[in-house]
């Protein structure tokens, strides 16, 4: 089958008004991430692993909230391309009220077993303690955060992605302001060092709950949502149509989050310099791939959106386009890694090892990105947008499980192979997914339009 690109200029216009807010938003969590690396790579490698690991464990949560953001994305921007916004408002519910409940379970746990989280990536005693000193307080973050990210990323599948952005900017100085003055014990506080990281991100994650829902439950006339939305339970229908749908997202997203969590515990257990080194080059490779998040969920916003329209030739003819330019920025960002990644080490106070050991993950990293993009904007947009979640989780559960976790693992942990080819192993996944999903796309099989929408389809027929 022939690729083709789409020409008009208003769709790269569309593109790029989903694309830029989510970009930027990403570029500035980033951002908050790289200050808290460099502000506690000035205490040594113990507080930058402790904190590189603890928060390997929350990007294990956050990565359950993106499932049910995926998974119910995909039926808001179908609703909302339709122009049904009672369904939208019902998803809504349905989502917080899962995230809630996420929420709630990573928080007593979290509470209650902070170090034996901490054992899970490391064995080193000084690691745990200082990781264990983190999660404590984080624990208190989980229901402030998780709901108001499923809220604000939600908002952008019916046309509001500036809120994720403005949320993000005022977290950033918030964050960046209050993790200064406790890691260091600046204006007469006490000098926290890494339970002061933990707290200016707790009071950062407060502000962004307050802001998202004043907005949802205030300010937004649009979808015109009201807590007294939230106080009924979502109804069967929905339940099922997400278990239909939505659900193998958040299976999919939760096993790819697990085996993110594996990536750490191998890194962990091949010593400080190791985590240390991968730390930095997380930092380098996740600014970079912030355009490749942003096309990617612009992808599944506009192919969900024309999918509620029911212009099926027309989804075709944008995920190709879309799969043409994860191409192009893919090389991108790859000659963006191989670049900067190298200037960056003088930034952290680590020793010689480490800077040797963090130059060869740079090159690795070089690799993994350019996969990375092509097989995001494919799994996590356009075949996600499509409604093809079944598809895309089998092939999570293939590619990660049986090839990438087991052949990393036994090369980190058992052969001893080096960090650079240990890191290639545990990301072939990305590869693999990347040929596998251009034949899905090719193949036409991948659209799958809501119950609700392909009833109003066919009675338009």
């Amino acid at each position: 089958m022939k690729i083709r690109m789409i020409r008009d200029k208003d769709f790269y216009k569309k593109v790029l008004a989903l694309m830029l807010p989510v970009a930027m938003q990403q570029a500035i969590n980033m951002g908050v991430n790289m200050m808290d690396t460099m502000m506690l790579g000035n205490l040594g490698e113990t507080a930058l692993s402790a904190s590189s690991l603890a928060n390997q464990y929350y990007m294990f949560f956050t990565i359950f909230c993106l499932g049910i953001i995926g998974g119910c994305s995909v039926l808001t921007a179908q609703y909302w391309g339709a122009g049904d916004k009672k369904r939208v408002r019902e998803t809504f519910n349905m989502a917080l009220w899962i995230s809630f409940a996420l929420c709630l379970l990573f928080m007593v746990v979290t509470m209650l077993f902070p170090e034996q989280i901490m054992t899970i990536y490391t064995s080193e005693a000084d690691v745990i303690r200082e990781g264990a000193r983190y999660l404590e307080i984080t624990a208190f973050i989980f229901i402030l955060h998780g709901t108001s990210l499923v809220g604000s990323s939600l908002m952008r599948t019916v046309g509001k992605p500036r809120l994720g952005l403005v949320v993000s900017i005022v977290s950033f100085f918030v964050n960046v302001f209050f993790n200064y003055v406790f890691i260091f014990g600046k204006f007469g506080a006490p000098r926290m060092e890494i339970a002061g990281a933990a707290l200016g991100t707790l009071i950062a994650r407060a502000t962004e709950f307050l802001i998202t829902f004043i907005y949802i439950f205030v300010i937004d006339k649009a979808l015109e949502l009201k807590p007294k939305h939230l106080k009924r339970p979502p109804s069967v229908a929905m339940i099922r149509e997400y278990f239909r749908i939505g659900a193998p997202v958040l299976i999919s997203d939760a096993l790819l989050g697990l085996g993110g969590n594996i990536v750490s515990v191998v890194m962990g257990h091949m010593g400080t310099a190791v985590v240390a080194a991968n730390a930095i080059c997380m930092v380098v490779d996740r600014l970079c791939i912030v355009v490749i998040q942003g096309i990617a969920n612009a992808a599944g916003i506009i192919v969900g959106n024309t999918i509620g329209s029911g212009e099926k030739e027309k989804v075709q003819e944008q995920g190709q386009t879309f799969y043409l330019m994860s191409l192009i920025i893919g090389v991108i960002s790859a000659v963006l890694v191989l670049i900067i990644g190298p200037m960056t080490i003088g930034l952290y106070t680590v020793t010689e090892e480490t800077s040797l050991l963090t130059k060869e993950m740079m090159y690795a990293y070089t690799v993994i990105v350019f996969f990375q993009c092509i097989q995001s904007v494919m799994t996590k947009g356009v075949l996600r947008g499509g409604g093809d979640t079944r598809f895309l989780m089998v092939a999570d559960i293939l590619f990660m499980w049986l090839v990438s976790v087991p052949l990393g693992a036994v090369g980190g942990l058992v052969l001893h192979w080096p960090a650079w080819l240990v890191m290639i192993c545990l990301r072939i996944d990305y590869m693999i997914k990347s040929i596998w999903c251009i034949s899905r796309l090719l193949s036409g099989k991948w659209i799958h339009e809501a119950d609700g929408i392909r009833h109003r389809i066919k009675k338009a027929a």
